[in-house]
Parts: structure tokens; sequence; C-alpha cells
């Protein structure tokens, strides 16, 4: 969308902090209420600027502080890392310099599915292998908020071929490391690098566990549009990395004899779930090595999220901002909603450069009167803009509930 070219990006980004990025929202989230007075003053942010230049352990006592230094130095890119116990500016002084509170961070990149999306890899991206992506949202969002009970998700896309997902419940921002640890290891089910063919295990003959057999259904329900059909990984010449997750050798034979004759992928994959369904059920789990869930461990390997889970470990670890520029595709680093996530098209997310041609549309037919509205709602980041401010309403819900108990405490005497 837009014809951005990276090259005018230095001369594009004065405009972008100047007129349209949402700084007063932008910085009532990262002060949670202002329950805290020193939480933005001890919040670690980075900026990289032209030239991989870059700026660690910046820190900015209010939105004027960051606002200014954000004009003057228009990074292309922003980072936010953890709270630490004093300014991150003051850490080279101090021994014990360590990091206290911080979102729970996910990453997840379509690079990551290069070995299972066959119709783009590296930094390309297409509608049919963004679907990765959609099934990916679904999974996790509904693991953190059914298994862990958290509420406050903010999901944000990162402006090229990825998603990020910031945890910011008061629970999820004070887990410790080791914490942190457990909950991207329990998210995690696709492991083991380009040697290890066969990536998922589940000790299938007693049953999945519900969180599973959530993700389960939630595949089953896009798995012949994205896997069968758009990625077409039982196609000619495709077929063989699925059969070869067989553990069985006569079971393999059996299924590879039906393939070359089975006309298409669905064709196959009935063939493939019947004769594994008819292998499981006849032979003795002790005299086989192919688990009753192996249906499921093929589905979850296809199609299961791939998170970058040293990103969620790390509580000092940086993430990038939202309402960044991409350098690269000059697209905003816009928040979505998850419920709507089969409608969220990165190809539809304005650039930089569409969005000031917007303004200066705006600006043509308007009165004066509606010449005085802020500029980003002259433009298609309104949408995004609106989705943030929603997801801030409910987490003041929180600020408000602390700020009471917090009033009532310095009451007592």
């Amino acid at each position: 969308m837009g014809n951005f070219n990276p090259e005018m990006l230095q001369e594009l980004l004065p405009q972008y902090y100047k007129r349209l990025f949402p700084y007063s929202q932008f910085i009532r989230w990262l002060q949670y209420g202002n329950i805290d007075k020193n939480y933005l003053a001890h919040r670690e942010f980075s900026f990289t600027l032209e030239g991989d230049i870059y700026l660690r352990y910046l820190t900015f006592e209010s939105q004027s502080d960051f606002e200014t230094a954000l004009k003057k130095k228009c990074p292309i890119k922003i980072d936010i890392g953890a709270v630490y116990n004093a300014r991150a500016s003051e850490h080279r002084r101090m021994t014990n310099f360590i990091p206290v509170e911080r979102e729970l961070v996910f990453d997840i990149d379509l690079t990551d599915y290069d070995d299972v999306r066959n119709c783009c890899s590296g930094a390309s991206i297409c509608e049919k292998c963004w679907r990765y992506m959609t099934v990916a949202v679904k999974i996790i969002d509904a693991a953190l908020r059914e298994d862990f009970g958290f509420k406050h998700l903010l999901w944000v896309y990162s402006g090229r071929r990825g998603i990020h997902c910031w945890v910011c419940d008061p629970e999820a921002r004070k887990l410790t490391g080791q914490a942190r640890s457990a909950v991207a290891e329990y998210l995690q089910l696709v492991s083991g690098g380009d040697q290890i063919t066969k990536k998922v295990n589940l000790k299938g003959e007693m049953g999945l566990h519900p969180s599973v057999k959530r993700a389960v259904n939630i595949i089953s329900d896009n798995f012949q549009k994205l896997c069968l059909e758009d990625q077409d990984i039982l196609g000619e010449g495709k077929w063989s990395k699925v059969v070869g997750l067989i553990g069985d050798s006569d079971l393999k034979e059996d299924i590879e004899k039906s393939m070359n004759s089975a006309a298409g992928g669905i064709q196959r994959w009935n063939i493939l779930s019947k004769k594994v369904k008819d292998y499981v059920h006849t032979k003795e789990w002790k005299s086989r090595k192919t688990s009753k869930a192996i249906l499921q461990e093929i589905m979850l390997q296809f199609a299961y999220p791939r998170l970058d889970i040293a990103v969620s470990k790390g509580m000092n670890h940086l993430l990038k901002a939202p309402f960044c520029v991409h350098p690269k595709t000059g697209r905003i680093c816009v928040p979505f909603n998850a419920s709507k996530v089969d409608k969220f098209n990165p190809e539809e997310v304005p650039t930089v450069s569409s969005l000031l041609e917007e303004i200066d549309e705006f600006s043509k037919t308007a009165s004066e009167e509606q010449k005085k509205v802020k500029d980003y709602k002259k433009t298609s980041l309104k949408g995004s803009i609106h989705i943030y401010e929603e997801f801030l309403s409910k987490l003041s819900e929180e600020w408000k509930g602390q700020l009471i108990e917090k009033s009532d405490q310095s009451m007592e005497f």
C-alpha cells in the first residue's frame, strides 16, 4: 500500500513523528496508571538510527521528554526493554542493576516456517502463508487467556513478516525469568533444528492435553485450506516429507504405494488418515512406533506457531515498539484485534508515505473546522489507534483498582 521508497525514509520520518505518532496513548500505556512514579523513568528504550547507530539504555521522565527525543533523533526503529531497579541510563554506575518488571512478550516470524511453507521464503510473504500467522494468533491468544487467565494482550504487526504479542496484566509483568521460561516452554510444541525430521512428539496413547487438543481443533479448521491447498504439502514431489514422519516402515510403505495414484493433496490426506487409523487400532502399542496421535503430530508440525522462545524467556530482551515504521517496507507496526485476525491483511497496512498522502488529500476538501482534527484522524491509521485506545481503556480498569487499593492502604493507621 502506497509507493514507499526506503531511500525516502529519512525525509518521511520527521513528518511521521511530528504529525502521526500517538505519543499520549503510547506513554499512557507504559506508565500503567502512574501508580509507581518511577515506572516510566526506570524503563529502558533503545533507538536505532540511520547507519545502524544503536542507542541503548535511554530513559525518559515524561511524554514531553520522549516526544522531544523522537522528533530530534528520528530513529528508524524504537525498541522497548524492561523496567529496572534504577534509571537505565545509570546502569554503568551500579553493581546490582537488574530488571524488575517487563511485559511477557512473544515474537512469531514467518521465516521460522520456511521448512513447511512452499509459497514464499525468507522475507517474502503472501496471503497464502500469512494464514500461518492467523492460526498462530488464534492458538496463542486462546492459550494465554484460557490456560493462564491473562486478559490484557496487545497484538502488533511487526511491519513485514511477523507479529508480536505483549501480555500486560500486572501478574504477567511481575513474572520471574523462571516463570517466563515455563510459560514459553508450555507453549512450544515444535522443536528441533533443520537436522531433526520429526519436530512434534506427543504422548498420545493416553489422550491429548486440553491445550494441545484446542490447538489441534483450531488447526483442523484451517488445515485443508492452509496446508493441503495453499501449501500443497501432499502435492507431487512434496508428500514424502509428510510420510517420512511415520515411524513404522511397513505402514510407511503401504501409504507410499497409494500416494502416486491419488489425485491431489486432499485425497492423499484422506488415504493417509484412514491407513494410519486402521494401523494404530489393530496393532498393540508395544509392537508399533507410530503413536495414536501421529495425525495430530503431523498437523501440529505443519501449522502450530513457531515461537522464538528466547524473546519470551529473557526479561531484559528488547522488542520493537508498536507504531514504529518498518525501514524496508515503510509499513506501520499497527496493533490489531485478535478476535478479528481473519480479516487482518498485512498488504493493507498503511505505509508512512501513504499516510502523509492521505493527510494531503484530506486537506484538499476539508473545511477549516475539519482541518483542526488530529492528523491521524485524517488517515487510515485511525482504526489502528482506536484498537490501541480500546486496549488501554480495558487496561485502565486494572489501574483504577490498584489506585483505590493504594489509597485505602495509605488511609490505614
